[in-house]
């Protein structure tokens, strides 16, 4: 490229480096040469010689959840501050057959990895960690020694949307669980809460796997069980989602009739349609925290693991209401 557009190799790498020693005049004319020959930089030249890639590999346990959308917002706030990349990968999809989700990023040499949701640790996974700078976000269902970590106080959050219910005049209240970490916390601190408030006896959980339809599905056989709940929590928006549908299909009016309360205040919980009361994990300040440990990872991987907890709010909208047969 510099030969055949008149400037220098030396004058390229500079500019591309950004270094303040180049002057306008000269920034200009390798703009103008690399626009007109289309030329784009190697970034496996570049991570040959600096042993950086500028890359953060993000592995999610599920892209189809909605909570994704705050927190991959809140971190790629400060990465593209860095100049740095997101590549995003499913834990479902990202794998080849007999393959860890996290070796297409080992493979990739990302500078760092970001950990989202409720991933099984293998052992490739921690072994990865031990080599890369890591963050967990979002999750406390796993152990990761050499991972920083930062998530939502679960329990406090379960507890705020189970005290809401309870300042309501609900009692006989039901929890929409999931086989994930974030939504055990979740039921114990339902669990916790109801016990406290000598509610011990209308404790109800139902099982899911955290669909939309399974949310359905659960909604309905409580329905069916003869004693419908006068409320219900459920462990993520997209299940409460579903809960009320499973009410709408029965003539069950919410909140009149059924109060219910989801978890993540994802954009579905702000639908008008829906106006779901939710529980705020405050995502997008979950992905800021968590892409600030690991940048100040990737500079000093002798820091010892850190760990913070932020927390939650509750959001009221217009799903819950005072019970009106308590």
């Amino acid at each position: 490229m510099a030969r055949e557009a008149g400037v220098s190799r030396a004058l390229v790498s500079l500019v591309l480096q950004g270094s303040p020693k180049v002057s306008q005049q000269k920034r200009e004319a390798v703009a103008i040469a690399m626009a007109a020959l289309d030329y784009r930089p190697s970034n496996a030249a570049r991570s040959l010689a600096s042993g950086r890639t500028r890359t953060v590999g993000v592995l999610l346990d599920d892209l189809a959840n909605p909570w994704f959308v705050e927190l991959l917002d809140g971190m790629q706030s400060i990465f593209r501050e860095q100049k740095l990349r997101m590549v995003l990968g499913d834990s479902q999809y990202l794998a080849r057959p007999g393959e860890s989700p996290v070796s297409a990023f080992m493979e990739m040499r990302v500078d760092g990895l970001v950990i989202a949701g409720d991933l099984n640790a293998d052992e490739d996974l921690t072994r990865a960690t031990l080599h890369t700078p890591a963050v967990v976000a979002g999750t406390r269902a796993f152990d990761l020694p050499a991972a920083d970590r930062v998530t939502n106080d679960d329990a406090a959050g379960a507890r705020m949307a189970v005290e809401h219910l309870i300042g309501l005049g609900h009692k006989d209240i039901a929890f929409l669980t999931a086989p994930t970490g974030s939504a055990r916390v979740r039921a114990d601190s339902y669990r916790d809460t109801m016990t406290r408030h000598g509610l011990q006896d209308n404790i109800r959980v139902e099982p899911t796997d955290m669909s939309e339809h399974s949310g359905f599905v659960a909604m309905r056989r409580l329905i069916d069980g003869g004693r419908t709940p006068t409320a219900v929590f459920a462990a993520n928006d997209i299940l409460a989602v579903g809960a009320l549908s499973a009410a709408d299909d029965h003539g069950i009016s919410v909140p009149l009739q059924l109060s219910l309360v989801g978890y993540d205040n994802t954009y579905l919980a702000g639908i008008r349609h829906l106006s779901l009361t939710t529980v705020d994990p405050v995502s997008r300040d979950v992905g800021i925290r968590a892409a600030e440990f690991l940048l100040a990872r990737i500079a000093d991987r002798s820091l010892p693991p850190r760990t913070d907890v932020l927390t939650p709010r509750l959001v009221v909208r217009n799903s819950t209401a005072h019970a009106s047969r308590a």
